[in-house]
């Protein structure tokens, strides 16, 4: 059997990975803080015919070898944490990041999870939560008779009742020294792991942290123009690959009207 069937068949389900990221890129286009994902290939081992520093003559060596690769695998989906376009939403508990960062939610299993979704709202207990009713850390809990809340630039929470303004709490802000690392959980929250290193808290608008800004969402950075470029190269590379198998299927059958 010729080796670029299985070398084709390598790309096929490369470029296939591809087409399903780009299509859960695309598919998120309108969600809050989404971060759109890359993916990277590799080539795969080579078949070494001949060595490039083979002796060819008393002291001359080849000046290049002869090898055959075998494919392409896909070695890794790289999540790009570009800040996304911001949206007005006049929402006192809409905020949105502008810069790096992430807030920290409290999992009903006392787990903790890491979001840039800042679309809060209240639970009947008046404590600030996600839009799934995941608690925000350190919890910041809403007066009943407030009729207004403030967020300011650098996470400070502050509420207007008929006993005048108070702060109510901080939204603190948290780093990682690889956010590519974090593990996709669903529901707009990441998880910490061993490759995204340690959450490190900070106040928002110093030290690098980003600012908060209220009354605003951050938006997915997933650009639809960019992916549908990337989705007709993809699927070109799907073709031409589907190509290969066919031509080489055409060089058997040749071979075997041969014989007859």
């Amino acid at each position: 059997m010729l080796k670029a069937f299985s070398t084709a068949a390598t790309g096929m389900d490369a470029q296939q990975t591809m087409i399903d990221t780009i299509a859960n890129n695309l598919a998120n286009v309108n969600t809050n803080g989404f971060k759109r994902n890359h993916v990277n290939f590799q080539d795969l081992l080579y078949l070494k015919m001949r060595e490039s520093d083979r002796e060819v003559a008393t002291g001359v060596t080849a000046p290049s070898g002869l090898e055959v690769g075998s494919g392409v695998r896909v070695a890794s989906t790289t999540r790009i944490f570009t800040v996304g376009d911001v949206e007005s939403t006049g929402n006192d508990l809409d905020v949105a990041i502008q810069g790096d960062g992430f807030f920290k939610v409290t999992m009903p299993d006392g787990e903790e999870r890491y979001t840039r979704d800042g679309a809060f709202q209240k639970d009947a207990n008046g404590l600030l939560v996600t839009a799934s009713g995941y608690q925000i850390s350190p919890g910041i809990t809403v007066p009943e008779d407030a009729t207004m809340v403030d967020i300011a630039s650098d996470g400070t929470v502050s509420v207007q009742t008929p006993a005048g303004n108070q702060v109510i709490g901080t939204l603190e802000m948290y780093r990682f020294a690889n956010p590519s690392g974090l593990s996709a959980e669903g529901g707009n929250l990441y998880r910490e792991t061993e490759a995204s290193g340690s959450a490190i808290a900070g106040k928002a608008g110093e030290g690098g942290y980003g600012s908060i800004l209220s009354k605003y969402l951050e938006k997915s950075n997933v650009h639809m123009v960019t992916e549908l470029v990337n989705l007709i190269n993809a699927q070109r590379g799907y073709e031409i690959n589907s190509r290969t198998i066919r031509t080489g299927d055409n060089i058997l059958r040749q071979l075997s009207e041969l014989v007859r």
